[in-house]
């Protein structure tokens, strides 16, 4: 770990080297910025041969595409995976080199037990950790610093897009409501929390037995305002198939 605390508080001090004012760079070593990089899943509805994490999008895995879009905002200052057990060889396979990188740690049954294993790996003086899934392999690291700064000022927000279709609550098969359209966000990664508060909020729900389904479900379960910064339609969470092809276009695109 002495190594990688070296290459966190290193990179800091490199941006006041190349011009950073002093201001900010003494700002970005009191409020560091952590990332999770959630990348344990089997993917088996992506109904490929590889782990989730290490499936080729336009011939780069997943997990170094967000990795790298992670590394392309100068305010992370670590950057912490969570694989699968049996992937270690694999990960240093990958080559991705130490710039911010922590060595990769084991995640568990459940994505809430994936992020607990990253928040229990980070340096302990960490104040803003960013939750990223592997899978929303075509963030915009523009996006992404919004989204930091957004928590810097409020304490916890996310990434989401509001959703061009009509939302229906059903129970038993059976339209029990209709939420104003208006209201209804896809919630995306990442999510940026003050880490004491994403801590606390893991700590409840395992005292409670509680599964969420993000992590931002489980800091409202606190009680705490998260705060919504829009996010682009690009940043899916490839899931089937039909994502990877949807993925694969839009990088064509972009080139």
């Amino acid at each position: 770990m002495a190594w990688f605390r070296f290459e966190c508080i290193s990179s800091t001090f490199e941006g006041a080297r190349r011009g950073q004012p002093a201001g900010r760079a003494s700002m970005l070593l009191v409020m560091s910025v952590g990332a999770i990089v959630v990348a344990a899943g089997r993917g088996e509805r992506l109904g490929h041969e590889l782990p989730k994490g290490f499936v080729p999008v336009g011939g780069v895995p997943m997990l170094v595409r967000s990795i790298e879009r992670l590394r392309a905002v100068e305010a992370i200052s670590c950057i912490q995976p969570v694989i699968p057990a049996s992937e270690h060889e694999r990960f240093a396979r990958l080559q991705l080199g130490p710039e911010r990188l922590a060595a990769p740690v084991e995640g568990g049954a459940e994505r809430q037990d994936s992020v607990a294993a990253g928040l229990a790996a980070l340096p302990v003086d960490i104040e803003l950790i960013a939750v990223h899934d592997a899978a929303r392999c075509l963030v915009d690291p523009v996006d992404v610093g919004r989204a930091v700064e957004a928590a810097r000022e409020s304490g916890a927000a996310l990434l989401a897009a509001p959703t061009s279709d009509t939302i229906k609550l059903v129970e038993e098969g059976v339209v029990v409501r209709t939420p104003p359209r208006e209201s209804c966000w896809a919630a995306q990664t990442p999510q940026v929390f003050r880490a004491e508060v994403l801590r606390e909020a893991h700590s409840k729900a395992q005292a409670d037995g509680f599964v969420g389904t993000d992590d931002a479900q489980l800091v409202e379960r606190l009680g705490i305002e998260v705060h919504v910064v829009a996010g682009s339609a690009h940043n899916i969470k490839i899931t089937h198939r039909d994502d990877l092809q949807v993925a694969e276009a839009w990088l064509r695109e972009s080139q």
